[in-house]
């Protein structure tokens, strides 16, 4: 059956996303809000992206670049072949920094891709959207929280990918601690042993099954219910800087976390006055994104170009 394509290009705001949260290891996820914008059509001929704020100047230009790349694969899905593609990537996600950026790459690539197909959605589902999201990812803990917004379980079967998202407590309020070195998911994964004491898995996933009710339910448990024994000790070596802050809030009450695979921290509450956090991080209190990636018609407007990410506080 031939593939027909919008005449009009599409857009997709997609969230940032911290994974992990602690102890829910590739399963846990919150979407924050701080957006990505970017819109794509098709064109005559070739590939060509065009990436402003973060990651400008960096990030390929070309097939190389990540949303193509999901598109690619989104397309293959659709059984869609277009000559060219124009894409325009507006980034307020800190890249390599535990924000989700590649996923809030993927999300957009994939979402992209569908809505150019005239009946995109038909041939792939949202939940097909998500199986194939964390297919190019390799975990689905990030693209849960941006396909679907709010706070995420997410786990594989045979078939692939599934998540489900739940309301967060009004009490939980996101602080995060930018730092301006980066890291890489694979580095800090390659600090991970290939086993772990039976003692701490069990406790993880005891606080692990506690964080659903202490972000959902009962906030007061926080503290207690990000209590980590599987990733976080094993990384610290590589991000002295990280683990020291995460320290020095829990000490302090607070519960922070190493956010995805750092090196930023997210705290689910504010830090009390005066804390010092020192002058090497940029301190963002970001609201819960409750909505996920949202797709619309059109090309990017003025707002959705603005590279400053609105509503971020520091």
């Amino acid at each position: 059956m031939p593939t027909n394509f919008t005449a009009e290009p599409v857009r997709v705001r997609v969230p940032a996303t911290s994974a992990n949260l602690g102890p829910g290891f590739d399963a846990l996820g919150l979407a924050l809000g701080l957006y990505d914008d970017v819109a794509a059509e098709v064109a005559s001929g070739g590939v060509r992206v065009t990436v402003t704020g973060q990651g400008a100047g960096e990030l390929p230009d070309d097939d190389r670049h990540l949303v193509v790349r999901a598109m690619r694969a989104a397309f293959d899905v659709l059984g869609a072949h277009p000559d060219g593609l124009s894409v325009e990537c507006v980034n307020r996600i800190p890249q390599a920094r535990g924000l989700g950026s590649s996923s809030a790459a993927i999300v957009a690539g994939v979402l992209l891709a569908r809505a150019l197909v005239v009946d995109g959605e038909h041939r792939l589902d949202d939940a097909g959207a998500l199986r194939l999201a964390a297919e190019i990812e390799g975990h689905p803990d990030n693209v849960a929280p941006c396909l679907l917004g709010g706070f995420t379980v997410a786990w594989s079967e045979p078939g692939g990918a599934r998540a489900v998202s739940l309301p967060v407590a009004d009490a939980v309020r996101p602080t995060v601690f930018v730092p301006s070195e980066r890291g890489l998911t694979a580095t800090a994964r390659a600090a991970l042993p290939a086993t772990v004491p039976h003692g701490d898995a069990a406790l993880t996933a005891g606080r692990a099954a506690l964080l659903v009710h202490a972000l959902t339910t009962d906030p007061t448990l926080l503290l207690p219910a990000t209590v980590d024994r599987l990733h976080q000790d094993y990384r610290a070596a590589g991000m002295p800087g990280t683990s020291s802050l995460v320290n020095a809030l829990r000490e302090a009450g607070v519960a922070a976390v190493v956010s995805g695979a750092g090196p930023t921290v997210l705290a689910l509450s504010a830090p009390p006055a005066g804390f010092p956090v020192g002058t090497d991080w940029e301190i963002w209190q970001l609201p819960i994104d409750v909505s996920g990636a949202r797709v619309a018609r059109g090309r990017l407007g003025h707002a959705e170009r603005d590279p400053v990410a609105a509503g971020r506080k520091s």
